[in-house]
């Protein structure tokens, strides 16, 4: 029902920035059901920022002050401005939508921070 594609995912040195974009389309896509997970090698998925029922963003510790999803002029499209990005933020990320039950994840986009 949701159809989700990445974008904009690369190599960047430490301390550098990235955005990534997310397209998102279907019967029951809404944008303020969508989010952003990582998932480094040998680790569990893991939330880095979403927006709340309540209208807000949620972010994880690790990315707070760095980091920061925002929604597009075109109403179907979410970003995440990554800033002052640290090797540990390597990892695939993916675009996340979840409503009325149903998940959905876009295919991933590669980001690897390092020098």
């Amino acid at each position: 029902q949701v159809q989700l594609v990445e974008s904009g995912g690369g190599l960047v040195q430490p301390g550098g920035s990235l955005r990534l974009s997310c397209a998102g389309s279907g019967s029951i896509f809404s944008i303020n059901a969508m989010g952003w997970y990582r998932q480094a090698p040998g680790k569990q998925r893991e939330l880095v920022a979403a927006f709340t029922s309540g209208g807000g963003t949620n972010y994880a510790d690790s990315v707070k002050g760095r980091f920061t999803i925002s929604r597009g002029n075109a109403k179907n499209t979410v970003y995440l401005q990554m800033n002052r990005l640290k090797p540990e933020d390597t990892a695939v990320y993916y675009c996340h939508h979840y409503v009325l039950g149903f998940t959905s994840w876009g295919q991933g986009t590669q980001v690897i921070v390092s020098s």
